[in-house]
């Protein structure tokens, strides 16, 4: 099997311009971000759009024909890793969480007065969306247990039912949201999609939910999760998104790719908070001799690299895996460097606050909040622990019980065996002994 990785020089150009133009114009916004409101982030976003659609790299991760740049997983993995090294970099980019993935359903499952409607002035940048899905009620790690429903109502709907962690809902135009359809259908078939505009009578907005990665309690900008309830939403037979009992399916098509996007903004993480740790080592002064003399701290940074290169390869690998062979011949591997991923980032960021003490623990530094959002990647998109079991599960389906009961690999069994494979010429040396 061969392994390719490669892309073209004209795109290794473009990741160039990428590296300067979010160090140089996105960066900056971090500093001041809390001082904003979400008209004036809008604002400071417009020029930063304009010219990364003049550059050719607005909503990549869609197929030319729907104002995207077609490119594949790996490709788009390279562009999310420089994209990951500020929250703010994806929005400037067109490729933000949940438009892109939103946008990605809408043209998989979206009829053309769907299409026309939603998807194209998402893309264009003139609304906003989120995907509500998670519920306070039930777990979500198991998306079967969805309590949401909704009920035909001639020849529409009734959708009532209460969600949480909807990410961008508060500042979105429409939602894409999960209800059941089919209560008594198959467990992954039970669940539909549905468009509800903000508006429509019954969605309330309840609160934007503080987190560790926002805990001040804030509404109504980008980045923040609300909670929502949905109360007799009436809806018509357009509000449909693809076919009833198709959500999971469709929710498929979106999470997949969007792990591997994840990762790679992980590895951005990990990387900035790399620089700041090896920064930090050349200069600050203990024990009289600089951090980086220290054996415990080149064990940090010599681990904090082994690490991320590991981590980069095994999710460019998974890209190059989706992208040649499909995204059902992905999966594996989306599960196993979501976990390592996670895994990856805490750790580089935990070493770089440690090296810098209470400096890093304050918020003068970036690592306190990096550290506060490292904690989430753990289930994001699902828990470690469901990627962990699905792992194992898929692996174990090559393997089989030995029918005597005795281990493949028993010693005792083995040597009996070469005995009767080579009794001639242990006969034949016995014989001349």
């Amino acid at each position: 099997m061969a392994w390719d990785f490669s892309t073209d020089p004209g795109f290794e150009e473009q990741l160039e311009w990428m590296r300067a133009f979010v160090r140089e114009e996105i960066w900056p916004i971090e500093t001041i971000y809390d001082e904003l409101t979400q008209e004036q982030l809008d604002r400071i976003y417009a020029p930063l759009q304009a010219r990364v659609k003049e550059r050719g790299l607005w909503a990549a991760h869609l197929d030319p024909e729907l104002g995207g740049q077609g490119f594949g997983q790996v490709k788009l993995g390279l562009m999310h890793e420089i994209l990951g090294t500020s929250p703010f970099a994806p929005n400037a980019f067109g490729n933000q969480a949940p438009d892109s993935g939103n946008s990605e359903i809408l043209a998989l499952a979206g009829t053309e007065e769907q299409k026309e409607r939603w998807l194209h002035p998402l893309l264009a940048g003139d609304l906003k969306s989120a995907f509500s899905m998670t519920e306070p009620d039930s777990a979500g790690s198991d998306p079967t247990l969805l309590r949401t429903r909704a009920e035909r109502d001639g020849d529409g709907w009734v959708l009532s039912g209460h969600k949480w962690f909807s990410s961008n809902a508060s500042i979105a135009d429409f939602l894409i949201v999960m209800a059941v359809t089919d209560p008594h259908g198959r467990p992954h078939q039970r669940a539909s999609m549905f468009i509800v505009p903000v508006d429509t009578p019954g969605v309330t907005i309840v609160r934007d939910v503080s987190t560790m990665e926002h805990p001040e309690p804030s509404y109504g900008k980008l980045g923040n999760h609300a909670e929502i309830r949905y109360e007799d939403v009436r809806l018509g037979p357009d509000a449909l998104l693809g076919e009833a009992g198709a959500g999971f399916l469709i929710a498929q098509h979106r999470l997949v790719p969007g792990r591997i996007h994840h990762c790679m903004r992980w590895l951005g993480v990990s990387q900035r908070a790399f620089d700041m740790l090896c920064e930090y080592a050349t200069h600050r002064v203990a024990g009289g001799s600089v951090l980086a003399d220290k054996q415990t701290v080149q064990n940090w940074i010599a681990d904090s690299a082994m690490q991320m290169q590991a981590a980069r390869l095994m999710t460019l690998h998974a890209a190059w895996k989706m992208d040649t062979h499909g995204s059902s011949a992905a999966r594996t591997d989306v599960s196993l460097i979501k976990v390592y991923g996670a895994q990856v980032l805490h750790d580089v960021v935990d070493r770089a606050l440690q090296i810098h003490g209470s400096l890093g623990y304050s918020t003068d530094m970036p690592l306190e909040a990096m550290y506060r959002h490292a904690r989430a990647a753990r289930f994001y998109d699902g828990p470690d622990e469901v990627h962990r079991e699905s792992v194992a599960r898929r692996i174990l389906r090559g393997y089989e019980p030995p029918e005597d009961g005795v281990p493949a690999e028993h010693v005792p069994t083995r040597r009996e065996a070469a005995r009767r494979k080579f009794a001639e010429i242990l006969e034949a040396v016995t014989a001349n002994d």
